[in-house]
C-alpha cells in the first residue's frame, strides 16, 4: 500500500520560504495526482494545491496563487511544494495526498502531515 511521508516543514518568519516534500513508498506516484492540503488550528482542513501525474495540470487556492509552486519528481516519488513569502495565514499542518487516478480529486492516500508555523 502506499505510504506517504511529508517533510519541510519548520518555523519561519513571514517572508520567509519553505520547500515541503511529499515521498512515497510501497509503490509509485507516477500515475497519481497528489494534492497538499493545510489544517489551521480550529479550522477545517482545505486544499492548497494539486498536481496531475504527468504535471502538466496544476490548480491552486486563491491564497496561496503566485506564491507558491507545485511539482514533482516521479522517478524520485516525490512531489514537492515551494511556498515563497509566507505569511502568518499559512500556519497549519501540511498533508500530501495520493489520488487513484491521474487527476485531481478522489484522494485515497493520505501523509501524516508536516507542521509549518510562520511567526516573528
Amino acid at each position: 500500500q502506499l505510504q506517504l511521508v511529508e517533510s519541510g516543514g519548520g518555523l519561519v518568519q513571514p517572508g520567509g520560504s519553505l520547500r515541503l516534500s511529499c515521498t512515497a513508498s510501497g509503490g509509485t506516484l507516477s500515475y497519481s495526482a497528489v494534492g497538499w492540503f493545510r489544517q489551521a488550528p480550529g479550522k477545517e482542513r482545505e486544499g492548497v494545491s494539486c498536481i496531475s501525474r504527468n504535471g502538466k495540470i496544476t490548480n491552486y487556492q486563491d491564497s496561496v496563487k503566485g506564491r507558491s509552486t507545485i511539482s514533482r519528481d516521479n522517478a524520485k516519488n516525490t512531489v514537492y511544494l515551494q511556498m515563497n513569502n509566507l505569511e502568518p495565514e499559512d500556519t497549519g499542518v501540511y498533508y500530501c495526498a495520493a489520488a487513484e487516478v491521474g487527476y485531481c480529486g478522489n484522494y485515497a492516500y493520505w501523509g501524516q502531515g508536516t507542521q509549518v508555523i510562520v511567526s516573528s
